[in-house]
């Protein structure tokens, strides 16, 4: 078979190799980056050293290098300022980076926190000079997303309430201490009482403490609440006396009552914070708060004890305790995250985004290559999966939901899907200031529940049937 050569030669058009290849409208946006911030610096940020980065039509050396002390911030500024810098991203790295952005941002910069896991260089040498410059080069093209930050005062309350947190974690830490001392000596009191650090339990650590070893008399301690019988509570008390472990004993329960003490002080300075918010918030003048605004009644040992729900209910003219699992805690916690500007996030989407509750998709080839969530260390979502962990024996709609989606997904899909119904209700009843509505909740309860005797008077007639 003979085939021709012209045959096996394709027909291509005569301008095949001069044409230009055609371009999506995706691939057009990505062709040229426009200068965004002609000015623009970037700061590597380091604990000994800042390493400061501006444009090289701005300054002939555009890097240098200072120290970290107050001094060495004030000559950065003034550095930036004889630059003519307006723009200014430095990393995120560890807490060095606090201080200087205040001031930036105090003396009128316009200051973006870059996330260092966003910003990572090009391969190659690493140094903080090249780190810099790669800084500013991304800021000045428009590149580095800010991270989210909060104003003066509700930064004041997000440090106070995430140093109680670590108090309270502490103070639990504290405790097991104080059980494994008791368990050393063959105590069992910790398996009798449902708490050591209650009424009881206090009352015969103290008596130990004081040099009392009868079991009798220190059985006689316990409180009427107490379900378990004196005969019991009587064996659980004979021990094996230790001076070591008498020592270790003493010394956890001075650092419980040390922990304790501090804190009731973090308290009473919340309190004063919040106050210090609604003065800021309302032009200088206190707001009224109604202290007596009913609260949710709470069982824990390290509950608020005074009235945040007045408080916040005065700041964000909504009660977001009326929303099933949010404890007033949990409320305070919330908000010295988030701030109380819904404005930050476009829609409950971005919010719930932001929070890390939600699936992070990732598209390749027009598949979902990945739908897990992100690792991502955020308190805030952390306060509402915890809130959304309560919800398994609710009778509220939000528990229906809840046990419905751990039906279909497990105990983890449950939490997140809840977890995102409750931050949904937030963003919703802040931004638009609208008290929490169960009632769209309840006709999907209603509908489940009309499912679920359907499903059961079905059961029930194919049994008969069978019989």
């Amino acid at each position: 078979m003979n085939i021709d050569k012209e045959d096996t030669e394709l027909s291509l058009p005569p301008n095949y190799f001069f044409m230009e290849p055609k371009t999506t409208k995706k691939s057009k946006r990505m062709e040229h980056f426009s200068l965004i911030n002609a000015h623009a610096a970037g700061i590597d940020v380091g604990d000994t050293e800042m390493v400061v980065a501006v444009s090289p039509s701005a300054c002939e050396q555009n890097v240098r290098t200072f120290g970290t002390f107050t001094c060495d911030y004030e000559q950065i500024v003034c550095w930036l300022q004889e630059c003519k810098i307006t723009h200014v991203a430095l990393e995120s790295t560890g807490v060095y980076w606090l201080q200087l952005y205040l001031l930036l941002e105090r003396v009128g910069f316009q200051v973006t926190l870059a996330n260092a896991k966003h910003i990572k260089n090009v391969s190659g040498r690493k140094d903080d000079e090249n780190d810099a410059m790669w800084i500013q080069r991304l800021h000045s093209y428009g590149l580095i997303n800010g991270s989210f930050q909060p104003d003066l005062q509700i930064r004041g309350l997000r440090d106070l309430m995430r140093h109680r947190r670590s108090l309270v974690s502490d103070q639990s830490r504290c405790i097991n201490r104080l059980i494994k001392a008791l368990e050393l000596m063959n105590i069992k009191v910790q398996t009798v009482l449902s708490d050591i650090d209650g009424k009881t339990g206090k009352a015969i650590v103290e008596a130990i403490l004081n040099g009392e070893r009868d079991a009798t008399v220190l059985a006689s301690l316990a409180d009427k609440r107490v379900k378990a019988s004196k005969e019991t509570l009587l064996k659980s008390l004979h021990a094996t006396w230790s001076a070591q472990y008498l020592f270790l004993l003493k010394q956890q329960y001075s650092t419980y009552n040390f922990i304790s003490s501090q804190i009731k002080e973090i308290d009473l300075q919340i309190e004063k914070q919040l106050q210090t918010l609604s003065a800021s918030l309302h032009e200088g003048e206190l707001c009224p708060v109604n202290v007596d605004y009913p609260r949710k009644r709470s069982t824990r040992k390290n509950a608020i004890p005074f009235n945040a729900t007045a408080y916040l209910f005065s700041l964000l003219k909504v009660d977001l305790t009326k929303i099933p699992g949010i404890s007033e805690v949990s409320a305070l916690e919330i908000i010295s995250e988030i701030g109380t500007d819904m404005s930050r996030w476009p829609t409950e989407n971005h919010f719930t985004s932001w929070l890390g509750i939600v699936p992070n998709t990732k598209k390749s080839g027009g598949k979902i290559i990945s739908n897990k969530i992100m690792k991502k260390k955020h308190r805030a979502g952390q306060a509402l999966r915890i809130a959304a962990s309560t919800m398994y024996q609710s009778k509220s709609p939000l528990g229906d939901f809840f046990r419905r989606k751990q039906a279909k997904g497990g105990p983890s899909k449950a939490i997140l899907a809840t977890a995102t119904k409750i931050a949904i209700s937030i963003y919703m009843m802040i931004r638009h200031k609208t008290p929490y509505q169960p009632e769209k909740m309840k006709d999907a309860q209603d509908r489940f529940k009309q499912a679920q005797i359907r499903k059961l008077e079905s059961r029930l007639a194919q049994l008969k049937s069978a019989a």
